[in-house]
């Protein structure tokens, strides 16, 4: 018990800091109750593909976070290499490069600099990927999807 009580108080810490010095373009409360749910957006950065769009995120906190990365999936369906169809994110600090010096602001704000650049060099979505090298098209594509995805919700 007292390991999630541990982690209610690093959450709750993390919490606070994002309240009292917020970051542009992120944010990130839980979801009712559960400390260990929560709902982040992030807001696609500046001179990207992205700008002007806002994502809905799921963070799901494990019992022995921070030593294990939370399990993080887009709500909203996000066109990009590196997210597959079931928001699903292939990103290396979510993996094998976690590191409990990470917390919530840093690890939305990488997912946020992930929008703009890609790793087209291990994509989820190879489709995305392929169009990456046309902008255009590339925000054709991924405007239309974002239209239906906003649509829906």
């Amino acid at each position: 018990m007292s390991q999630d009580h541990s982690v209610s108080k690093r959450l709750q810490s993390e919490l606070m800091n994002l309240m009292m010095g917020p970051s542009p373009g992120i944010s990130a409360f839980p979801d009712g109750d559960n400390i260990f749910n929560w709902i982040g957006t992030i807001q696609g950065a500046k001179d990207t593909v992205y700008e002007h769009m806002e994502f809905k995120m799921s963070l799901k906190f494990p019992t022995d976070y921070p030593y294990k990365p939370p399990t993080v999936k887009f709500e909203t369906q996000c066109f990009h290499p590196n997210v597959d169809n079931n928001g699903n994110i292939c990103l290396d600090i979510l993996k094998d490069k976690w590191s409990p010096v990470y917390n919530v602001r840093s690890l939305l704000i990488s997912i946020q600099s992930l929008l703009g650049e890609p790793n087209n060099e291990s994509p989820l979505n190879s489709y995305a990927a392929s169009l990456w090298s046309n902008q255009d098209e590339y925000k054709k594509v991924l405007e239309k999807r974002y239209q239906e995805a906003t649509s829906r919700s």
